[in-house]
């Protein structure tokens, strides 16, 4: 028993010597080859790492005393099939004293007898702490050669070396993943440096040429209109003609890419049955092929492809290497497109800024001035430069009702708009209308603040103004004359039907041009702060029902039906009279000219919810009023587009607000478009107050007051 254990043992010793220095795998395997074959025997050889899935890692095989590259097809051949499969899925070694006579041998051409004929072998399992570790293989031309013991000393060896084997193959895999992790770190660092499209297209392509060391690379980016790829970039051998190439959707190997989102490593193209006309770009000969998908959250965005290896075969890391360089990649890219479409529309929000008609300012919450335009330089004659040294308050009175202390109100409103006057350089003063609204600047909330030169329009506004002076102040002498003419004609004129006609349309005109020049001077009064003096209480009812006497004529000769609604009894408003009157007839008027021929008009009155007012109404079945119209159909001088080109100089609804406004009451539209609107207004209640009676004077209306009598022995108004 000595006897044959002590060589055993030295052999032990021996082949621990030869491994144990040793952490390279593919040194380990070389030297546990050579010992199988220098203490077994042997002509040829091989050993077989497989990792914990039963996957082959790599391998080594010798011929007498030259190694031999091997290829993924002999890998998988050995691990599948014949002796060493049979090994591998067993898990037991297995003596062929004659390969021509065992059905675990795979039979090759060179097996033939004559050529070598049959043969000798032995396989045992690399086995370290009960982990399969892969297959040790010996050959010997001669069958018979190998017995028993050369099986014992070939396990002996295999216990020996399992270990070895184990730890260089994990010691490969650190290695490895640590070359993965540096390439991708490398490449991280170098990708995300820059945001410029061309710059990080040209940093991809230069870390996938040194991650995987090939001769060509080149990205493509699927077109989203077409849905084919095209080649964006290149770089390496006989790359100048590769961009713009277009790939169809799914074709070639790298449509197969994007399609399944997965890549692949081709080491041999020709024998490749995926290949086709559609992968070869620009003629350019590919020997090994490796390309992975561009991927941003999940999303294949393109693809990238790295063509023959310097090496001439790809690391067996290369395909985690290229996926991990697409992933990278495609988050590189979108960031790219965006800081692109950022800078496109900076570059357009500037352009705008400074060829803007319209002064801008741009101001922080403190309102220093941060940045202007070419039209705030020239409006204020200052520089730009000494613009940004100001704030907005030096440069136009600040409207702090409408803004808000410290801009409070624009904080919570957002914006606003008021109008002020600019201070320019030279001391003068720019009247503007201000439009100011919470921003976003630099990253940073700020505020906006355009100033819009209205010089033009203040002077229209005094021509406006002036005209109206004109009107009612030079117009009136002569009116009141021909109103004192006309009376006297009637008086004179002897009663005849032709003539009675003739000067009650006379009348009824001079009563319409004074109640528009009266009008007219109303609004001078009021819009310069002057208090109604002269009020009276008065029956709205009878308002109501004078107001209809006189556009009766008018809303005859459109056929159209004028109904009183106010019929009941209502306590009596305490109201200048003549300018009620008027605010009445220019509602009735405006509905006559806005509803169609044959339609219906109503007005009516009845107290309000509260009893302080009596709330009147003026209702339509015309077009309608737009929303955002509403408010500025008050507005003096204003038309509104779209409807009826009815006749008017745009005042008569101005006066209609200034005039209720002035009695402390309101005003108001309701519309629906395309079935009318109604004017709503609300007039104070007199406190107990004895009702007057309406007197007409040639068009005019004046108040007489009747004796003290109780406000409930009224009797309702007449239809």
């Amino acid at each position: 028993m000595e006897d044959h254990s002590r060589p055993r043992l030295e052999l032990l010793v021996k082949v621990s010597r030869e491994v144990a220095t040793a952490l390279d795998l593919r040194t380990v395997l070389q030297r546990v080859l050579y010992a199988c074959l220098q203490y077994v025997g042997g002509e040829r050889g091989s050993v077989v790492v497989m990792d914990d899935l039963g996957k082959p890692v790599d391998a080594t095989i010798v011929y007498g005393k030259q190694f031999h590259d091997h290829t993924t097809q002999q890998l998988r051949d050995i691990v599948e099939r014949g002796l060493a499969g049979w090994v591998a899925q067993n898990r037991r070694a297995a003596l062929v004293p004659d390969t021509s006579k065992d059905e675990r041998w795979l039979k090759r051409a060179d097996d033939a007898a004559e050529n070598s004929g049959a043969k000798s072998a032995i396989c045992v399992p690399l086995m370290a702490r009960e982990r399969f570790v892969g297959m040790l293989t010996l050959v010997h031309s001669v069958p018979n050669t190998f017995n028993e013991e050369h099986l014992e000393l070939m396990k002996t060896i295999a216990d020996q070396a399992s270990v070895a084997v184990l730890n260089a193959r994990l010691y490969t895999e650190t290695q490895r993943t640590a070359r993965v992790m540096s390439a991708l770190a490398e490449g991280a660092a170098a990708i995300n440096s820059s945001l410029e499209m061309q710059d990080v297209l040209r940093r991809i392509l230069n870390q996938t040429m040194q991650a995987l060391q090939v001769e060509t690379v080149a990205l493509a980016l699927i077109d989203p209109a077409s849905n084919n790829l095209i080649l964006k970039a290149a770089a390496g051998n006989n790359s100048g003609g590769i961009p713009g190439i277009c790939i169809p959707a799914g074709e070639g190997l790298i449509g197969k890419v994007v399609a399944e989102k997965r890549g692949v490593v081709i080491p041999a193209v020709r024998n490749e049955p995926g290949f086709s006309e559609a992968d070869r770009l620009n003629g350019l000969e590919m020997r090994a092929v490796a390309i992975a998908p561009i991927q941003f959250h999940g999303k294949v965005i393109g693809a990238l492809e790295a063509l023959n290896p310097v090496s001439g075969s790809f690391d067996p890391d290369a395909l985690v290497v290229m996926t991990g360089l697409g992933s990278l990649a495609g988050s590189t890219i979108v960031n790219s497109q965006l800081f692109g479409e950022l800078q496109n529309a900076h570059r357009h929000y500037r352009e705008l800024f400074e060829d803007s008609v319209d002064p801008i300012l741009i101001t922080d919450w403190e309102g220093r001035v941060l940045e202007v335009n070419r039209g705030a330089a020239t409006l204020s004659g200052y520089s730009a430069r000494e613009l940004r040294a100001m704030g907005v308050g030096q440069l136009h009175e600040v409207n702090w009702a409408k803004t808000g202390l410290n801009f409070d109100a624009l904080r919570e409103s957002g914006s606003c708009n008021y109008e002020s006057e600019l201070t320019r350089q030279d001391g003068g003063k720019t009247p503007i209308e201000v439009y100011a609204r919470r921003v976003e600047f630099n990253a940073a909330s700020a505020i906006q603040w355009i100033l819009r030169d209205i010089t033009s329009r203040k002077e229209l506004d005094a021509l406006r103004d002036d005209m109206t002076s004109m009107i009612f102040h030079d117009l009136r002498s002569p009116l009141g004359n021909i109103v004192s003419s006309l009376e006297m004609m009637s008086a004179l004129l002897p009663e005849e039907e032709t003539l009675d006609s003739m000067l009650t349309i006379a009348k009824n005109s001079t009563a319409r041009i004074q109640r528009l020049v009266n009008s007219l001077l109303d609004i001078s009064r009021l819009e310069s702060g002057q208090h109604i003096v002269d009020q009276n209480a008065i029956d709205p009812v009878a308002l109501v029902r004078e107001a209809i006497r006189d556009v009766e004529p008018s809303a005859a000769a459109r056929q159209q039906t004028l109904a009183n609604r106010a019929t009941s009894v209502l306590p009596l408003v305490w109201v200048d009279v003549d300018m009620i009157y008027r605010v009445l007839v220019n509602l009735l008027e405006n509905a006559v000219k806005f509803t169609p021929v044959g339609g219906r008009i109503d007005i009516g009155a009845q107290t309000a919810e509260d009893g302080m007012f009596v709330k009147f109404w003026v209702r339509d079945n015309g077009p309608g009023i737009p929303p955002g119209d509403r408010d500025r159909i008050f507005e003096k001088f204003t038309r509104l587009r779209g409807r009826n080109k009815a006749g008017g100089l745009g005042i008569g609804l101005a006066f209609c607000r200034l005039a209720v406004n002035g009695h402390g009451g309101k005003i108001w539209i309701e519309s629906e478009m395309d079935k009318g609107a109604t004017f709503w207004l609300l007039l104070p209640v007199a406190q107990r107050k004895s009702p007057g009676k309406i007197k007409r004077q040639t068009g005019r209306l004046t108040f007489k007051p009747d004796k003290e009598q109780p406000e409930n022995n009224r009797t309702a108004g007449e239809n």
